[in-house]
């Protein structure tokens, strides 16, 4: 079975607090995903309201190549809201754990009961009916399999594992997937995963080889609480594993703009698109890196569509990564001269305890040699 990523930026990623994504925003980064070659946009909940169908629907008709899903509760009016929002699937939702059951004073008698009745309603107005089960990782192996079964019975075309909370492991992931293929060999097992304990890209990389058939998550990982399986991530994962099918130099623009759209700040040390993580100063690494980048790190940058990595001057570097600065700025320091900077770079640092900036290099040098430098 083919795999596949479903991105849910426009509807998890959006439950993040504070992030609102006007319709121009969500069409801008449907344009994006299209790009990068996404398989699949869930593109949010339609019982929201009219504003929130008309987005859905005007990315659902706009003719991108990626198929698209509406995401719903186990309502029949709110498969018939998904209906007018002209998606290619819908996703409906049903509680499986106790916690969840509890909490929406529900039993797993009325999943088993309403599953088919939702399915079989939803199969009016659509050709792909999906069934998610919400907080699938607290429930029970012998009950999940239980309303796996029903699912499969009553025609539903996939099923999404949700772990809801985050508390999943890659241990436990592998040991529920590896159950579920044995038991549904054939069955589209998609798995959705929450950051709670950092580990969902781990828990997404491991699902996809252990029988699930997808994934879904979101651009820099945005969602609840600690957010969601980051795309990136999973498909840079994928992609060194030699699996990759995305265009991936597309991702630094993509993460940027859900940043800048979602007004959530990444870490610097974000992985993939972090503003930090192709960002090298230590001596021994910058040595190395003007010999071959790849000596520490993992991939030429040029692949996540950064143009170039960068080096910078701190405490921690050594004379290799300051003759590289003087050189970019056409100065060729001799031995003598490369000593001297860098014991007055080092005295800079330690006086201020900041890194030099550009200017303070080249003042350094002036006042070394009383010459003008320019830069490049």
């Amino acid at each position: 079975m083919k795999k596949y990523i479903v991105d849910t930026t426009l509807r998890d990623g959006e439950q993040a607090p504070g992030v609102i994504f006007t319709p121009e925003q969500k069409v801008r980064i449907a344009q994006k995903l299209e790009v990068l070659g996404i398989d699949e946009v869930e593109v949010g909940t339609p019982a929201m309201g009219e504003q929130e169908q008309r987005d859905i629907r005007t990315i659902a008709t706009a003719g991108f190549s990626f198929k698209t899903t509406a995401w719903c509760r186990a309502l029949k009016e709110d498969i018939k809201a998904a209906a007018r929002c002209k998606t290619d699937a819908v996703s409906v939702s049903f509680p499986v754990s106790p916690v969840q059951l509890e909490a929406l004073n529900k039993s797993l008698d009325w999943v088993r009961d309403e599953m088919p009745k939702m399915i079989a309603y939803a199969r009016l107005f659509f050709d792909r009916v999906y069934i998610g089960l919400q907080d699938a990782s607290r429930c029970d192996t012998d009950t999940l399999n239980d309303l796996v079964a029903v699912a499969q019975e009553a025609g539903a075309d996939r099923i999404r594992i949700a772990d809801t909370v985050g508390v999943m492991t890659p241990v436990s992931v592998s040991q529920l997937f590896s159950t579920l293929h044995s038991y549904f060999p054939e069955t589209d097992f998609e798995f959705h995963a929450h950051n709670d304990l950092g580990m969902a890209t781990a828990n997404a990389f491991m699902a996809l080889h252990c029988g699930a058939s997808g994934i879904s998550g979101t651009v820099n990982g945005l969602g609840e609480r600690a957010g969601n399986i980051a795309i990136e991530e999973i498909i840079m994962a994928e992609h060194l594993s030699g699996y990759g099918k995305y265009e991936t130099t597309a991702l630094r623009d993509l993460c940027k703009y859900v940043e800048e759209a979602s007004e959530q700040k990444l870490s610097v040390a974000k992985p993939i698109c972090g503003d930090q993580v192709f960002t090298h100063e230590t001596g021994i690494h910058v040595r190395s890196l003007l010999r071959n980048k790849l000596s520490y790190q993992p991939f030429d940058e040029k692949l996540v569509g950064i143009k170039a990595n960068r080096i910078v001057i701190g405490k921690h570097s050594g004379r290799h990564a300051i003759a590289h600065f003087y050189q970019t700025k056409g100065v060729q320091l001799n031995s003598e001269q490369l000593n001297e900077v860098y014991k007055r770079i080092q005295e800079r640092v330690k006086a201020e305890a900041k890194q030099p900036d550009e200017e303070t290099m080249l003042s350094i040098y002036r006042d070394m040699t009383n010459r003008s430098v320019y830069i490049n």
